[in-house]
């Protein structure tokens, strides 16, 4: 039995084992990603905090985001090419090596400007500052999509639910993490504190990294041999002949713009009912159960048929986001939230399951950047429509308009039951979205897929010969040995 195979405990289930010297090198990653994670969401959050508090332009910080969703979806498929290119811990390295220098010639820019400077909005200084910020937070991105081709190299199909969700359990630190520190930072030093904490722990990171010995699956690159070229029309043709995938990313699209409008409107909800304070301290513990989902994953896995599992989780989402408005309750906020966030690396564990599954090793890197790229867009944009949506119109709705007449006896009046509102109806067509999907014929073909898979899998791990050539069916790299 190679080292790559599944390691099993008494119960017969697959469990990831410290002693295991993939898991080991999984670990060393793992935590090396997650503090650099941490480093760039800390530094993207305080510099939109920073400029605005300086400013006082709100366009300001909308640029600084309209920058960043441009640069998430222009670089996707060119950092997805990168790290089928190249070994695995050499793009990784480059990644880290690069944000340390954005960083480092942002912190000398910072302390040689005078800080008058940094009020005025159309300042080419500051506008500097912002793009060698963000040029070290987007340099991370590589280590993002590079992290779930780690997971298929090092882990066969029966542990990566697993392993994932041990992913999932970071990202909810690091969620945790960023929420209480970049304001915390930059409320005491500007941005001062955050780029030095930058560049003291990227330095840190890429000097773990080139100590770190990596066994020969990370050691050579995925798609050594092929032409070094981004080759997008290749990516996309790969897209469109893995059956479902298509609707898969689709519907994670239409999802992510929904969720984009939970995401801008759960702060101003959450301080209708309490403090600032009170509600960063709340939102901080409810983190937590997203860093429980994520270990409860890690335990127990997503089932057989993940893309059923993400598809159950999602409705449970959406319900939860349906019954937390419903009255203004404190009491029902933090429960909904708490729901939301434990079953989040679920869901998040089951696609990257799913994709690691269906997509040949080789080009992994292209698809998920591309995945991502597509996904990843709609949040922000939902965020920019939503807000001026429940201001202008569900507010006054609900304050003093027909809905306030009509509904506001039990469901309540006033701007944030406005807001309450809109929640409650993204909801219903989150609900809605997923129940289709459940009920589509994409779902059923790539379950299907992805199953046929997993039993080409079992015959070959019993000596067999597999019972379908599917795309899943793509031998992963060994475990064999190791290297510098």
């Amino acid at each position: 039995m190679s080292a790559n195979e599944t390691q099993t405990a008494s119960d017969g289930v697959a469990r990831l084992r410290m002693q295991d010297p993939e898991v080991r090198t999984f670990a060393h990653l793992l935590v090396n990603v997650s503090l650099v994670s941490v480093v760039n969401f800390t530094v993207w959050f305080a510099v939109t905090f920073w400029v605005y508090l300086e400013t006082g332009s709100v366009f300001a910080a909308g640029v600084i985001s309209g920058i960043f969703l441009v640069a998430m979806v222009s670089t996707g498929v060119w950092f997805g090419s990168l790290v089928d290119h190249h070994r695995k811990k050499t793009v990784m390295q480059a990644s880290a090596a690069v944000s340390l220098a954005f960083y480092a010639a942002a912190l000398g820019l910072y302390v040689t400007t005078p800080a008058a400077v940094w009020t005025e909005p159309a300042n080419v200084r500051l506008w500097a500052l912002v793009l060698l910020v963000m040029a070290g937070v987007m340099a991370g991105n590589v280590r993002g999509i590079a992290m779930t081709t780690v997971v298929t190299a090092l882990f066969d199909e029966s542990r990566r639910d697993r392993a994932n969700g041990l992913v999932g359990t970071t990202s909810g630190i690091s969620h945790l993490v960023t929420s209480v520190i970049s304001g915390l930072l930059v409320a005491s030093s500007g941005m001062l504190g955050v780029l030095i904490i930058a560049v003291v722990v990227l330095a840190a990171a890429v000097v773990h990294l080139h100590r770190l010995q990596v066994p020969e699956s990370l050691a050579e690159a995925a798609a050594a041999g092929e032409p070094k070229k981004v080759d997008l029309r290749g990516t996309l043709r790969l897209v469109s002949q893995i059956p479902g995938m298509w609707a898969l990313i689709g519907f994670t699209l239409l999802n992510n713009l929904l969720g984009g409008g939970l995401m801008a409107l759960a702060d101003p909800y959450g301080l209708s009912l309490m403090s600032v304070q009170a509600w960063g301290f709340a939102w901080g513990g409810i983190s937590v159960f997203m860093i429980l989902g994520g270990l409860v994953v890690a335990k127990r896995g997503v089932g057989r048929n993940p893309l059923r599992t993400l598809l159950v989780v999602n409705l449970t989402m959406w319900a939860a986001t349906f019954v937390l408005p419903i009255q203004h309750s404190v009491v029902l906020l933090v429960t909904g939230f708490a729901v939301y966030l434990f079953v989040m690396p679920f869901a998040e564990a089951a696609e990257q399951t799913v994709l690691q599954k269906v997509v040949p090793y080789e080009r992994q890197g292209r698809v998920v950047g591309f995945a991502h790229s597509v996904e990843m867009v709609a949040a922000p944009l939902t965020a920019f429509l939503i807000s001026p949506l429940t201001e202008f119109v569900f507010q006054p709705f609900m304050t003093d308009g027909a809905g306030a007449n009509l509904i506001g006896g039990w469901f309540g009046t006033g701007p944030a039951r406005g807001i309450a509102l809109v929640l409650m109806l993204l909801a219903v067509l989150g609900l809605g979205l997923t129940a289709a999907a459940l009920a589509s014929r994409q779902y059923r073909t790539m379950s299907r897929h992805y199953l046929d898979g997993a039993a080409d899998e079992d015959q070959r791990a019993a000596g067999g010969e597999p019972v379908a050539d599917a795309a899943v069916g793509q031998p992963e790299p060994a475990l064999v040995g190791a290297s510098a």
